[in-house]
């Protein structure tokens, strides 16, 4: 169970994450006093963000370092942070989700493999 809450916390984290990292470039678009905010405003307003990310990502690592190594933790945290970040940037950046892509996130994928083979 311990590995199974360790992804659930990182999900969390990474949409806090994503949210935190690249939310702003479409709120600006979406609001106009977001547009005029200086950019000390955005950085605390992800910094905000940030702060729930922590809450989540630093107990999903306590937990998960039980069960996987260090190396593991980074790779299944950069897994999710990559499919999270997929979803986001089609569902609410509307941006196109291109094959090049999904290349790239599948060499990840078998870099995965390499990390968690016992050899």
């Amino acid at each position: 169970m311990q590995g199974f809450y360790t992804i659930l916390l990182l999900v969390a984290s990474n949409i806090f994450m994503t949210c935190a990292w690249y939310g702003h470039l479409k709120m600006k678009q979406q609001f106009s006093w977001f547009e005029h905010l200086p950019l000390i405003g955005v950085v605390l307003f992800s910094w905000f963000l940030a702060f729930f990310e922590y809450c989540f990502q630093v107990p999903a690592n306590r937990i998960g370092s039980s069960v996987y190594s260090a190396a593991q933790l980074k790779t299944i945290q950069e897994i999710i942070t990559l499919v999270v970040f997929s979803f986001f940037s089609v569902l609410y950046l509307k941006e196109e989700f291109k094959w090049n892509y999904l290349v790239g996130f599948v060499f990840i994928i078998f870099a995965a493999f390499f990390i968690f083979k016992k050899w």
